[in-house]
């Protein structure tokens, strides 16, 4: 078995002070560095004064005096969810190719269902792209583009609609052998297209899509721009195809539909975040993803709370 399954009976994610410890040697392998300075050189606080209680893992930067643990600045500060929970459930979304519900989760770890919720979001904000990533594609590379819908397709009043123009709008570029991206976007035209191609694909890049009129224009920028007609019943020619975006949005919606069911669109970009993410480490076992996951949390706060129902 080239990847086998992590013990979810390992310590860190039955102990919450294992926890603390699996974590500091994730994000501070060098040691511990000051989340407000990144001054490298800190005092660890045992005890305040005699007969007072001191938080685990609590340190103090030589720096600026500021006290730290290794959650502050990451999206698990603040929580009162024993750090251990926090860990299994990073495991949980990580390994699962489909994804992980909410409800599975509180049922799991026993915590409540907005606990869990509001958990899963937090780790879904930690598996977003940096924002200072290197563009995709390059030198004899590929990149497909494609635009997919998610959503309204039951209601009564758009029941008899044709096309996706009533459902949310996912467009997605996968580097072959290399990282998806996707966005959640409002149309599907070359206003929107156009430049999430050109932030996110290198000009000498060979560029595949479908026969949309909407990346003719973009598509002029790049090394070169190929595309298949669907229309004519045309999904490959040669190595011309967009073959590997569409197996992206097959597993996007295979886990959507049969996972969570019912995905707002106000939290859409979060879950796609999370499927990107997977399919970028897909080649590494679930505990290298897993230890990649908590590796990214840091500076990713998310406060946003969950409305009463």
């Amino acid at each position: 078995n080239q990847n086998p399954p992590m013990n979810l009976l390992a310590p860190q994610f039955t102990d919450a002070d294992k926890a603390r410890e699996y974590l500091e040697n994730i994000r501070w392998p060098d040691g511990p560095a000051c989340p407000k300075c990144g001054d490298m050189k800190a005092y660890k606080i045992t005890r305040k004064k005699k007969g007072a209680k001191t938080r685990a893992g609590l340190y103090k930067c030589a720096g600026c005096r500021k006290q730290y643990t290794v959650t502050v600045g990451t999206v698990f500060e603040g929580s009162k969810v024993p750090l251990n929970k926090w860990l299994l459930a990073a495991y949980l979304i990580a390994s699962s190719k489909k994804g992980f519900s909410a409800h599975q989760l509180h049922r799991s770890i026993g915590v409540t269902y907005k606990t869990a919720w509001f958990m899963f979001h937090r780790l879904r904000e930690a598996m977003k792209h940096d924002s200072f990533r290197a563009a995709l594609g390059g030198e004899g590379k590929i990149v497909e583009a494609d635009e997919t819908y998610w959503g309204n397709s039951r209601r009564k009043d758009v029941r008899k609609r044709t096309g996706g123009e009533h459902k949310e709008k996912v467009f997605a570029l996968v580097e072959r052998n290399g990282d998806v991206r996707s966005f959640h976007v409002s149309t599907v035209t070359a206003k929107t297209r156009g430049p999430i191609l050109l932030d996110e694909v290198a000009k000498e890049t060979r560029l595949m899509t479908d026969e949309h009129g909407a990346y003719m224009k973009p598509g002029k920028e790049f090394k070169s721009h190929e595309t298949v007609s669907h229309s004519a019943k045309e999904y490959a020619r040669g190595d011309i195809s967009t073959n590997t975006i569409e197996g992206v949005f097959s597993l996007l919606k295979r886990g959507l539909h049969g996972a969570y069911h019912h995905v707002s669109p106000e939290h859409l970009h979060r879950y796609l975040a999370e499927f990107d993410f997977r399919y970028n480490h897909r080649d590494t076992s679930d505990s290298a993803r897993t230890d990649a996951l908590l590796a990214n949390a840091e500076g990713k706060r998310l406060t946003y709370r969950r409305p009463a129902a």
